[in-house]
C-alpha cells in the first residue's frame, strides 16, 4: 500500500493525546462519518494515536462501533487497573512505571486486527519521543502495534518502549497535537480531534500542586499554537469541540484521571453532539449556496 503523503484533496484527521478524556475523539468521529467526511490521512498521538489506528484501518461508522467496544474494555481489562498493592508492587520492581503494557498491547490487538502499519487500509503515522534523541519520532511502517505502544507510553504509567536499540514514551512530550505534520504531508484541509483541553483558557497557578498542570499544559499547547499561526493560505484546519464540561478538561484532578473510564458512553455522546453541530454548519459553509 502507498503511505505517501496526502493527496491535497483528501482530508486529514489529527487526532491528539489525552489518555481517558480521549473517548471524546470517538465522538467526533461519529459525528465526521454520519456527515459522510472520510480521511485521506490519519495522524494520532499517544491515545489518538489508538484512535486513529483503529480510523485507519477500516475508515467508516463501523471503526466507531471497534472504538466504543475498545474504550469499553479500557476501563475494565486491566489496562490501568489492579490493586494498590499490586500498582505499588510493579512500581517497586520496576522502579520506573505502574503498569505492565500487556493488557494494552492485547486489546489492541484484539481491536484493530492489522499487524503492519503498511497494512491499514488508509495511510496512518503516530508519533512517539525518543529518549536517546529528545526528539519526535514518526512511525509510517512496520508492527503496528509496537508503534501505538510507543506513541501511548505515559511515563510513570507505562515502560518505555524499546525497538531497534531506541526507546521511546508518550508522543504528547513532543507534538501533542500534529497539524504541522499533516501540513507537511501535504493535507490541505484537516479536521483535528481533542479531547477539550485547548478549548480552555489558561490562568496563573493559585495552589502548589497546580504549578505543575499549567506549566504542562504550556507545554503541551504551544507546538499546536505554532502550527496554527504558521498555516498556510491554502489549509483549513477544523478544530472539532468535545462539548466537554469545563471541570472534565482543567484543573488537576482531571490531568490525572488515567483510570476515569466510567464516563466513556457520555463523553462520546457530548463530542458527537458538539461536533454534529459544528459540521453541519462548517460544510454548508463550504458548499456555499444552492
Amino acid at each position: 500500500m502507498d503511505h505517501s503523503p496526502s493527496d491535497a484533496r483528501d482530508p486529514a484527521f489529527v487526532l491528539g493525546g489525552g489518555g481517558a478524556l480521549g473517548a471524546y475523539e470517538v465522538g467526533m468521529l461519529k459525528a465526521l462519518f454520519a456527515a459522510g467526511v472520510r480521511p485521506g490521512l490519519v495522524l494520532g498521538t499517544s491515545v489518538g494515536a489508538i484512535n486513529g489506528a483503529a480510523v485507519a484501518a477500516e475508515p467508516s461508522q463501523a471503526a466507531v462501533g471497534r472504538l466504543i467496544d475498545l474504550w469499553t474494555g479500557l476501563g475494565r481489562a486491566g489496562v490501568f487497573a489492579g490493586s494498590f498493592v499490586g500498582r505499588v508492587s510493579t512500581a517497586v520492581r520496576t522502579r520506573t512505571h505502574l503498569y505492565a503494557p500487556t493488557p494494552l498491547r492485547d486489546l489492541l490487538e484484539t481491536h484493530v486486527p492489522v499487524a503492519l502499519i503498511d497494512d491499514l487500509t488508509v495511510p496512518f503515522q503516530c508519533v512517539a519521543a525518543s529518549i536517546e534523541h529528545a526528539a519526535e519520532h514518526w512511525f509510517d511502517s512496520g508492527p503496528l502495534a509496537d508503534a501505538v505502544l510507543a506513541s501511548s507510553a505515559v511515563p510513570g504509567l507505562l515502560p518505555p518502549v524499546g525497538l531497534d536499540g531506541e526507546h521511546f514514551v508518550d508522543g504528547g512530550l513532543v507534538n501533542s497535537i500534529p497539524v504541522g505534520r499533516a501540513v507537511a504531508l501535504g493535507a490541505s484541509e484537516i479536521f483535528v480531534l481533542q479531547v477539550g483541553r485547548i478549548e480552555r483558557p489558561l490562568s496563573p497557578p493559585r495552589r502548589p500542586w497546580e504549578v505543575a498542570t499549567v506549566a504542562f499544559e504550556i507545554a503541551r499547547r504551544h507546538r499546536f499554537a505554532r502550527d496554527m499561526a504558521d498555516l498556510p493560505a491554502h489549509v483549513t484546519v477544523h478544530v472539532l469541540p468535545s462539548g466537554a464540561a469545563a471541570a472534565e478538561t482543567s484543573g488537576t484532578l482531571s490531568q490525572l484521571r488515567h483510570r476515569a473510564f466510567g464516563q466513556t458512553a457520555q463523553r462520546i455522546e457530548r463530542a458527537y453532539t458538539a461536533s454534529s453541530r459544528y459540521l453541519d454548519s462548517a460544510l454548508d459553509l463550504a458548499d456555499g449556496p444552492a
